[in-house]
């Protein structure tokens, strides 16, 4: 009887081990952005600002648009806080540049609806998607230059410095 109960216990408890492992595998893997990279790309896209002479935010968001870092140039106005992290949210939230969303709102006036859809949408140039490979990992948010092109190009010199896929569209 003690064999049959412990051959009994080793099956139940592989059981639990395999159901384990398989449980495991099924998880979803997703990419994190680490906060060094996020530290770097708004260091970057201040920096690449404060060299053209404009004083700006940048703001980095995670994919869940959590923001991971802010940095507030001297001298940048204190509502560029808010829309730096606004513009990286909207552009991690929907996966495209603000730029290109203000765009698509021109041409299809029923896209209005993305402006009210959330409080921490902001549908105005200077938000671009962060992405390694095919996974958008977060967003950066620029805010403060005169012209949204200007905020684009700050927040490509932050996608470029962390290696980040997305390009800014060309300025017009």
């Amino acid at each position: 009887m003690d064999r049959l109960n412990w051959i009994a216990a080793l099956t139940v408890a592989g059981m639990v081990g395999i159901t384990n492992v398989v449980a495991a595998e099924e998880l979803p893997r997703e990419a994190t952005l680490p906060l060094a990279l996020a530290t770097k790309a708004a260091a970057a896209a201040v920096e690449k600002c404060t060299k053209d002479g404009y004083k700006v935010t940048a703001a980095v968001v995670d994919r869940a648009g959590v923001l991971k870092a802010l940095m507030r140039a001297d001298g940048a106005g204190s509502h560029t806080t808010d829309s730096s992290r606004k513009k990286a949210y909207t552009a991690a939230s929907l996966g495209r540049t603000t730029s290109e969303l203000g765009e698509l709102v021109v041409k299809m006036p029923h896209l209005q609806a993305l402006r009210e859809m959330n409080d921490n949408v902001l549908i105005l140039g200077g938000g671009m998607p962060i992405q390694f490979g095919n996974e958008i990992v977060g967003g950066i948010g620029v805010g403060g230059a005169p012209g949204t092109q200007l905020d684009d190009a700050c927040a490509q010199a932050g996608l470029d410095a962390i290696g980040a896929a997305h390009k800014a569209p060309p300025a017009k």
